[in-house]
């Protein structure tokens, strides 16, 4: 972190003295921006590759850099108005527009302004990520013979073993596609298990990155509530029957945004209703590894309990590393595989074969289990952390249920509440939290928030958040 900010703060200065020289003049040597600014060569060489980004500034090798030349005058703007009639002519023959609303999405990857407490972030915060055992797996990877050549299109043979011992059961490598994240596998899957127009059952809440993705593909999302125990079976069994859906998508493990887990008595229900509707349930697995400190035995994944190819199972990596390190894995039986892998070869070709090369050096490297092992610790901390915090200076927000896995607490508001007013007022005050609305694909029954603890510092951090929320909390009620 500290040699980020070195680099900034030199990439600013160096900035503000360009004025200095003429264009094709040449800045200082290396050497004297290193005694200078006392810094290291590293971060002067991070600086100037900046400034070369921006147009600012040309490095030439064994000569040194030099003032950019200015850029010529932008053309005049066309007229782009056209383009209104060209993306809108097909809507009215689509049963379900095919738009793509990406702000649910968005809300929890823009990174907020300056000073502002990240209670709205999706990942782990630096400090928890495992950069360096992720740096020494990707230079190790490198290394490794034919590490630049073309993997085969399912992903790495060990790669694609190691996911399948993760998910159990009968799962096999065999039944294993690795994809480029989360996201992109969730796509695959609805996009080779429903056709536009049709409706797919979802958990209400939900992720807004997954209605985002059955929107874009025209499909049409039809809740099915949850509760603390998951997913509620005789709504799901009352939703086929009315809809006619042959897909179910669920978070079986730590929900986004409930936390809930589904119970031991509902799995073989969820399953069996699906079973019966002729229907497939995509499994986002996506925070397994996330468990907090003091959770009991984690349920295994739907996937090593279905023997029939119900289930279509989603992992990833990336919530437990980082989301620059975008590796999933997408299992399924039966003929269903050969659908999924066609349409991931489509979309994608293959994920670049030194990331899966990187994925399997730090997953077999001592780090890993070291990194679960705090990123658990710290987690529980901090949950505890901001559960504490919220019930001592907003008592009036509800916290129906605390989870022991995953990375954020979901708030319900007192009636009355402008769930809109609020976020505003946090943001004001100095902390960004994600509004519920997003979360429904229908109209919500309550105004909710989101509030992540592993984006921020640290606890030090969250107690100064929940101290802003409570202002921003007492504004918008008086």
């Amino acid at each position: 972190m500290q040699e980020r900010s070195s680099v900034v703060d030199l990439a600013d200065s160096l900035r503000k003295e360009l004025d200095r020289y003429s264009p094709g003049g040449k800045l200082p040597s290396s050497r004297v921006l290193v005694e200078r600014f006392r810094v290291s060569p590293v971060t002067v060489s991070r600086a100037l590759a900046q400034l070369a980004a921006e147009g600012l500034v040309v490095t030439r090798p064994g000569a040194g850099a030099f003032r950019a030349r200015p850029r010529p005058a932008a053309a005049t703007a066309g007229d782009t108005s056209w383009q209104e009639i060209a993306l809108s002519a097909d809507a009215a023959a689509e049963a379900v527009p095919r738009t793509v609303d990406a702000s649910g999405v968005l809300v929890s990857l823009a990174a907020p302004p300056p000073g502002v407490v990240e209670f709205n972030g999706g990942y782990l915060h630096p400090s928890l990520q495992p950069e360096r055992a992720m740096g020494a797996a990707l230079a190790r990877a490198g290394r490794r013979p034919g590490a630049w050549s073309r993997p085969p299109m399912e992903g790495l043979p060990e790669l694609r073993e190691w996911f399948a011992r993760g998910i159990g059961g009968a799962v096999g490598a065999a039944e294993v596609l690795v994809a480029a994240g989360g996201q992109t596998a969730l796509t695959t899957a609805l996009r080779a298990l429903a056709p536009p127009g049709a409706p797919v059952l979802v958990e209400s809440p939900t992720y807004p990155g997954m209605l985002a993705i059955a929107r874009a593909a025209g499909l049409r999302p039809v809740p099915v509530p949850v509760d603390p125990d998951g997913v509620k079976p005789e709504l799901l069994a009352d939703a086929f029957r009315a809809t006619g859906a042959r897909v179910f998508v669920c978070q079986p493990l730590f929900q986004n945004p409930t936390g809930a887990v589904l119970s031991p008595e509902r799995r073989g229900e969820v399953l069996r209703i699906a079973r019966d509707a002729g229907a497939f349930v995509v499994e986002d697995d996506f925070v397994r590894r996330l468990v907090h400190e003091d959770a009991p035995p984690l349920p295994r994944p739907l996937a090593a309990e279905d023997p029939d190819g119900v289930v279509v199972h989603v992992g990833s990596l990336t919530k437990a590393t980082s989301p620059s390190f975008r590796v999933s894995a997408l299992a399924a039986r039966g003929p269903v595989l050969e659908r999924l892998r066609a349409i991931q070869v489509v979309d994608t070709f293959f994920v670049p074969r030194p990331l899966q090369e990187a994925a399997l050096e730090l997953v077999g490297s001592p780090a890993w289990p070291r990194h679960l092992r705090t990123v658990s610790a710290e987690l529980k901390a901090r949950r505890d952390t901001m559960t504490a915090a919220l019930r001592l200076r907003i008592p009036e927000l509800a916290l129906p249920h605390v989870p022991f896995g995953g990375y954020h607490l979901w708030g319900r508001l007192p009636d009355g509440t402008d769930e809109s007013a609020f976020t505003a007022a946090a943001l004001r005050a100095g902390v960004a939290v994600t509004p519920g609305r997003p979360y429904y694909s229908a109209e919500p029954p309550a105004a909710r928030i989101r509030l992540s603890f592993a984006a921020v510092a640290g606890t030090e951090e969250i107690t100064e958040g929940v101290r802003r929320l409570a202002a921003a909390y007492d504004e918008v009620r008086t």
